[in-house]
């Protein structure tokens, strides 16, 4: 085999702290499952040692500068330690679901609450929204991106990313609504 030809590496700097980008989010099936909690599917990972549980999911910018770039991370469902970390992954979802479907947090209407209800997580599973990029410092010193927060409507500088979003006039979940491939091939 010969390498010479081959293309050289792509050296990816991190992404700019602050970043906005509209992104697909993709999660990562654990294979772990708790009806009691609703977590069905498989799409919920387990870390055995900690007794955490968690999405995996990786995300993928969609439009400008960093297109086709990736940033993975998890969002937190349940830790042993305390309600904290799953009290945040269920903000962060929320967020992610007003995003997506055009609702201000601060929208109570029965549409805006309806919007903030999914059958599983297989209905985050390919979901678009706009997500802030931060970079921090890894245990090794090295910058690493994170996405931890989803601007919503309510952010100054959605609608240019977003455009227009339409609010999503969302069905109540059903326990037998599919959930849809939204990605491009590209991103299967």
């Amino acid at each position: 085999m010969d390498f010479n030809n081959s293309e050289n590496q792509s050296n990816f700097d991190a992404i700019p702290n602050n970043t906005l980008a509209k992104v697909r989010m993709s999660i990562k099936p654990g294979g772990y499952d708790d009806e009691a909690q609703g977590w069905n599917g498989g799409y919920a990972t387990k870390n055995d040692a900690t007794g955490s549980v968690y999405l995996s999911c990786e995300f993928v910018i969609l439009e400008g500068e960093y297109a086709r770039r990736k940033v993975w991370g998890i969002i937190g469902l349940y830790s042993n330690k305390g309600a904290e970390w799953g009290n945040m992954g269920r903000s962060f979802i929320k967020a992610i679901l007003n995003s997506s479907r055009g609702f201000s947090e601060n929208d109570n209407s029965p549409a805006a609450q309806n919007a903030r209800k999914i059958n599983g997580f297989a209905d985050l599973d390919g979901i678009e929204f706009l997500a802030k990029i931060t970079a921090r410092k890894d245990q090794n010193e090295e910058l690493r991106n994170e996405i931890r927060f989803a601007i919503t409507p309510d952010h100054k500088d959605y609608q240019a990313f977003m455009g227009s979003v339409a609010q999503v006039a969302v069905k109540a979940p059903t326990p037998a609504a599919p959930a849809a491939n939204n990605r491009p091939a590209w991103a299967r």
